[in-house]
């Protein structure tokens, strides 16, 4: 029998809490599927460089990354970019090149509906 896997980090908790009701109330199913891939453990959490960001975004786009978004790589273009977290390298390059980084609770708060925003794994 399989042992079951769960969350420590109370604040991920609420985040994981607040995207299923979040889903639910607005009738959308983006912030479920956010919420699903942060339930999985962490080492199979999505991992995102900014080169990777860079080639699969446009100018304007807003995306959202159940994980941790890595340093490698530049932005030749503004995004806004909601993670689990970030390097403080990638932050700071981030910030540089003109994109905003923001935590996915700030997002789906911002934008309840989901609109215009994509998931990057």
């Amino acid at each position: 029998m399989a042992r079951e896997i769960k969350k420590t980090n109370p604040n991920l908790i609420d985040l994981i809490y607040n995207l299923r009701k979040q889903s639910y109330e607005e009738e959308v199913g983006i912030w479920k599927e956010v919420a699903i891939k942060l339930e999985k453990p962490a080492r199979n959490q999505a991992e995102v460089s900014l080169s990777h960001i860079n080639k699969h975004t446009v100018e304007g786009e807003t995306v959202v990354i159940p994980g941790k978004v890595l340093s490698d790589g530049k932005l030749d273009h503004k995004v806004t970019i909601a993670a689990l977290g970030f390097t403080k390298n990638a932050e700071a390059k981030i910030e540089k090149f003109g994109s905003e980084a923001i935590s996915i609770a700030e997002l789906a708060e911002a934008n309840p509906k989901g609109s215009n925003v994509k998931i990057m794994l």
